[in-house]
């Protein structure tokens, strides 16, 4: 059986799944090459401050781009999606000014925010195993935060910051008109729109139970996830100056990490696929805890192998709070319920930058920060143990006989 019922389609959205998470962390690494520009040399935590705004339209531009997609058409919010982050990206390498740049970061994060809502729902309603689907996906997102750090350093370190938006936004334009091309195609021959995926019917009390729960995980989870993917180019420089002193080894090494770490979602994918969510979700979430409070202090390769441990665990999550969605939702308002998942999720992004800014600029540092994260993953936890399971999730058909 195959994972998913529309093969070539499940690529693009996988590729997009790439994009997404590629350009909105090409700005960290950047950072640590623009203090050479003079229109924008500063402080580490001055110009980091310029991408809280992006951050923001990430997660506000979730809804309208959920309701566009129920309401309009899913494939032609992806292609916008394509065809538009890549042109805000080339602006912004065009850039002249801190306004400027902050202007084209808002806009990278404006067409970033249509992805979520809508690209995963694609993938959770053609999935053939709903697991497996959500975790292969969530790899290929993971690896757009890995690439972000290498790519950023490597084309910065050859051909100045600038090079860092503008060489990928013309890939993502070049990938956009591709996919239009395929969806055409597609359309011509009258492929028939297929049944979505069923959902799970939950009592009144355990749906509110469970929204409770959702929101708490969303919101302290989209703390713990953007302050990691952002703050670790920082961190690994501080904590691994004597091994990785460029850019572009800072980049590598960062790199690495969520290369490696990328690979839970496989794992947490199948365990989906076989096990009561909750069962896996306060699993992977409890272990956070003590990797956070061992990244607050390590340093040299202690440091590398808890950054691992600790990615490995912030990337497993990933796919269970999908998979929530798509077991549970309704399938004429998924887009919209991932929409509000995501808006809560990326929403507290635009909070995690300036919270890394402030703690590093206010001496606590990075120590500070993990603490801070290991204590809102104690709180994850406790909510992902009253999760509802039961009857409900147990009654749930076989992967293959829900389509």
């Amino acid at each position: 059986m195959s994972v998913h019922r529309d093969r070539t389609g499940f690529l693009f959205l996988n590729i997009g799944h790439f994009y997404d998470h590629l350009f909105m962390l090409l700005f960290p690494t950047a950072v640590l090459a623009m203090a050479a520009d003079p229109v924008f040399g500063g402080s580490y935590a001055d110009v980091l401050s310029l991408s809280v705004f992006g951050f923001v339209a990430f997660g506000a531009a979730s809804i309208p781009a959920g309701w566009l997609g129920d309401r309009w058409s899913k494939t032609g919010m992806m292609a916008v999606f394509f065809l538009g982050i890549g042109a805000a990206s080339i602006l912004t390498g065009f850039a002249r000014s801190p306004l400027e740049l902050a202007a084209g970061l808002t806009l990278i994060g404006l067409f970033a925010a249509i992805y979520h809502p809508v690209g995963i729902a694609m993938v959770a309603a053609d999935a053939e195993k709903l697991g497996k689907a959500l975790g292969i996906n969530g790899v290929w997102g993971n690896l757009g935060v890995a690439a972000a750090g290498i790519t950023a350093g490597a084309l910065a370190d050859q051909w100045g910051w600038r090079a860092v938006f503008i060489l990928p936004g013309l890939v993502a334009i070049a990938t956009g008109i591709a996919y239009m091309v395929f969806a055409r195609r597609q359309a011509a021959k009258g492929v028939a729109k297929k049944p979505a995926r069923a959902h799970i019917a939950l009592t009144a009390s355990q749906m509110k139970l469970l929204f409770g729960v959702v929101i708490v995980a969303t919101l302290c989870g989209g703390i713990i996830f953007h302050a990691t993917t952002v703050g670790l180019p920082k961190l690994i420089a501080e904590r691994t100056a004597g091994f990785a002193g460029t850019t572009t080894q800072i980049g590598a090494l960062v790199t690495a990490i969520y290369v490696i770490a990328a690979c839970a979602q496989i794992v947490v994918g199948h365990l989906i696929d076989r096990y009561p969510l909750k069962l896996i979700y306060v699993g992977v979430i409890v272990l956070q805890v003590p990797l956070f409070v061992i990244a607050a202090t390590a340093e040299g390769v202690p440091m590398v192998a808890a950054a691992i441990g600790m990615m490995l665990l912030v990337f497993g999550a990933i796919p269970i709070n999908d998979a929530i969605v798509a077991r549970y939702g309704a399938a004429e308002w998924r887009s919209r319920m991932y929409a509000a998942k995501y808006v809560l999720s990326l929403g507290v992004s635009a909070a995690a930058v300036p919270m890394i800014a402030g703690l590093h600029q206010g001496g606590g540092g990075f120590a500070t920060l993990m603490l801070v994260l290991a204590v809102l993953a104690a709180i994850i936890t406790l909510a992902a143990a009253l999760m509802p399971t039961g009857a409900s999730e147990k009654k749930m058909p076989a992967p293959a006989a829900a389509e």
